[in-house]
């Protein structure tokens, strides 16, 4: 059976939706009780500050809203074109992070923690109308995605899937975070 003779379902549109809320929430809460120390603290298993890595778990949201059109385009194509995009990126991992680790830097110093919150705001309110919007049959394409790049990229995602990993990249990095006070 070929991913395209692939039995679907009813995609949870709910549950995506509640997720991204459930981010959104949470971190207008870290940031309303964060403080300035707190937020130049080092975060944990990253060489990012809680507010650089903040700014990163926001620019995860964003980087959906690019990869949407990308899904939808890649996954009417041959096969082949999207298992080779995905191993040309594959074998750009290495300058992929170092520009994903000092893009978050730099967004924010401009997105900081008295910005980031509308920032998010306006990409989960995009994603969700987005979401809303996508036909149920959209939801099932699927593309090759560079699974060296994050560990929540599958060798091969739905565009439903595209749309819930935000949260999961979001819940992974909140962990790191520094900000409650060592007791």
């Amino acid at each position: 059976m070929s991913p395209q003779d692939e039995v679907t379902h009813p995609v949870d549109r709910a549950a995506i939706v509640d997720g991204l809320n459930g981010c959104r929430d949470d971190l207008r809460a870290l940031l309303a009780g964060a403080t300035p120390a707190q937020l130049r603290r080092s975060s944990n298993g990253t060489r990012w500050t809680n507010e650089q890595l903040l700014f990163h778990m926001v620019f995860g949201f964003l980087v959906v809203r690019r990869l949407l059109p990308l899904v939808r385009v890649v996954s009417t194509l041959p096969g082949w074109v999207g298992r080779s995009f995905a191993r040309l990126l594959d074998a750009g991992r290495i300058p992929f992070h170092w520009v994903n680790y000092a893009g978050s830097c730099g967004g924010a110093l401009v997105f900081n923690h008295a910005r980031m919150g509308r920032l998010c705001d306006h990409s989960i309110d995009r994603l969700v109308t987005s979401l809303e919007q996508t036909p149920e049959e959209r939801l099932a394409r699927r593309m090759p995605f560079p699974t060296s790049w994050d560990p929540y990229f599958e060798p091969t995602m739905t565009l439903a899937a595209v749309y819930a990993y935000p949260a999961l990249h979001y819940a992974h990095h909140r962990r790191q975070l520094t900000l409650s006070d060592p007791t």
